[in-house]
């Protein structure tokens, strides 16, 4: 019997809660609903997301690896690290196949809990994920449903599994100012091709173009929806053996290239909405770069 296209997995033997989206050509994506956290993209039959072995899948942190949500603030501040999307169980709107594709709806409300933070607004975040044989898209709709304007930062910290970091490139930032985050200083890339050869935490911002993660005779393209920025992060041997969620040596096989708009805010009015979010596609690495 053929595998479902779509099966939900309830969590019945003490596992978080998922969904199991199954496309065409050996495509895949697994979602969890503890942070809308798409913890596995296979596109060819091959894994394109890396999710450290030792990765917290019980709810008591966020997931490390795959594509973690940050809402409504990147990196330290009032709430904990990266916001409370990440960490919060979102609700499965629905989950359909349309054509050759198959699409997953997920929502995030206010609680109690949020309310009650240093950032208590009433919002809505309407997140689409499409899968198709060699694409996938993850799209957040935000929504002011309060009274009061508010403003956020958000990103998809996308971790993607590479064979090896030093044979890997990231092209499509040559000429874009960031702020480099290990060194404190503000630069503009100078290179066609970026190799991570050390820890590396960059802000590129006002990114215009599309960006390329390049690895063997293969690519993924990384391109933005309304999102101004792209974080580049490795924590090289260092800093992965600080964390107790990651393994020492893991950082030879990831890179996160992430989307988002952080280096500044997006303001939403009472009832305002704005959609974000990313298109990743695997070709060949041989094809037209856009």
């Amino acid at each position: 019997m053929p595998a479902k296209a779509i099966e939900e997995i309830n969590g019945a033997d003490g596992s978080l809660e998922r969904v199991v989206l199954r496309g065409q050509n050996g495509s895949s994506a697994e979602i969890y609903l503890y942070g809308a956290t798409i913890t596995s993209w296979k596109s060819q039959g091959k894994e394109r997301l890396f999710l450290s072995k030792q990765a917290h899948l019980d709810g008591s942190k966020a997931v490390r690896g795959g594509i973690p949500i940050v809402f409504p603030q990147f990196g330290p501040g009032e709430l904990p690290q990266h916001g409370f999307a990440r960490t919060r169980k979102w609700t499965l709107v629905e989950a359909i196949e349309h054509g050759a594709g198959i699409v997953a709806r997920f929502e995030l409300k206010e609680n109690s809990d949020t309310l009650a933070s240093k950032w208590p607004y009433k919002f809505v975040l309407h997140y689409t994920i499409d899968l198709t044989a060699t694409t996938l898209s993850t799209v957040i709709k935000y929504e002011n449903t309060d009274t009061r304007e508010f403003s956020f930062t958000s990103l998809m910290h996308t971790y993607f599994q590479v064979p090896d970091i030093a044979q890997t490139e990231v092209t499509g930032l040559k000429g874009v100012a960031y702020i480099d985050k290990v060194k404190r200083v503000e630069e503009s890339e100078q290179h066609d091709s970026i190799v991570v050869t050390a820890n590396e935490d960059r802000v590129y911002t006002n990114v215009l173009g599309v960006v390329n993660v390049v690895y063997g005779d293969e690519r993924v393209s990384v391109t933005r929806f309304n999102f101004k920025d792209v974080v580049l992060w490795n924590p090289w041997a260092e800093k992965a053996a600080e964390m107790s969620d990651f393994g020492d040596s893991e950082y030879k096989n990831m890179i996160c290239v992430e989307v988002g708009t952080v280096a500044s805010k997006i303001t939403l009015r009472p009832g305002q909405t704005v959609s974000c979010g990313q298109l990743l596609t695997v070709e060949p690495a041989t094809g037209p770069q856009l």
